[in-house]
C-alpha cells in the first residue's frame, strides 16, 4: 500500500520509515517464533509434539512448521546415537552416575520392548506413535541399548519421525477429529 501511495505522491519518507520498522519488528517475530518452534522441536520433552502445534498457532505456513520440527527433532538425536555409550560412562563416573543411568536404562527397556522385539520396524512404530517418552529421543535411547546397527536406526528413527509429524500435524489442524 505504501509504494502504491508513494506512487500516487500521498506518501511522504516518513511513512516509508515507519513501514520499514514495522516490517522489521514483524520479520523479527516471525523469526523468533521460527527458532522457539525449532528449540520446542529439539527438545526431549515436547519435541516435534510440541513443535508443531506451536508454530501452526503462531502462523507460521504448514510445511515450513513441518520441516522446522522433523529437522530439529532429528538435529540432536542422530550425534547422541554415537556418544550415549561414552556419556553413559562418562556419568557413572560420578556417586549419582549410576543410579541415573540405571534408571534411564531401565524405564527406557520396559518402555521399548517393541524395538527389542522388531528392531528397525518396531522403532519406527516407537517413534511413530505419538504418545509421552515415546519419541526420537527414547527410541534413540533404546537403539543403543538394544545395539540397533546405525543404518537401521536411521530407517526406523526417520520413519518414525514423519509419521509422528503426520500424525500431530493431523490432530493439530483437526483433521482426524473431523473424520472420527
Amino acid at each position: 500500500m505504501i509504494w502504491a501511495a508513494k506512487i500516487l505522491g500521498q506518501c511522504d519518507n516518513n511513512d516509508k520509515i515507519e513501514a520499514s520498522k514495522i516490517n522489521r519488528t514483524r520479520a523479527q517475530k516471525i523469526m523468533e517464533n521460527i527458532l522457539i518452534t525449532l528449540g520446542l522441536s529439539m527438545l526431549p520433552i515436547s519435541e516435534l509434539r510440541g513443535a508443531i502445534p506451536y508454530g501452526l498457532s503462531k502462523g507460521i505456513p504448514f510445511w515450513n512448521v513441518f520441516l522446522i520440527a522433523i529437522i530439529g527433532n532429528l538435529l540432536p538425536v542422530i550425534p547422541l546415537y554415537f556418544f550415549l555409550e561414552k556419556l553413559l560412562r562418562f556419568v557413572e563416573k560420578f556417586g549419582f552416575g549410576k543410579k541415573i543411568n540405571m534408571y534411564l536404562i531401565n524405564r527406557t527397556k520396559s518402555k521399548s520392548k517393541i524395538v527389542e522385539v522388531y528392531k528397525t520396524m518396531g522403532l519406527l512404530i516407537f517413534v511413530g506413535i505419538p504418545l509421552p517418552m515415546t519419541g526420537a529421543w527414547t527410541g534413540t535411547i533404546a537403539s543403543v541399548i538394544f545395539q540397533l546397527r546405525f543404518k537401521n536406526y536411521l530407517i526406523g528413527l526417520i520413519g518414525g519421525v514423519l509419521m509422528a509429524g503426520t500424525i500431530v500435524s493431523l490432530l493439530t489442524l483437526g483433521i482426524i477429529k473431523f473424520i472420527f
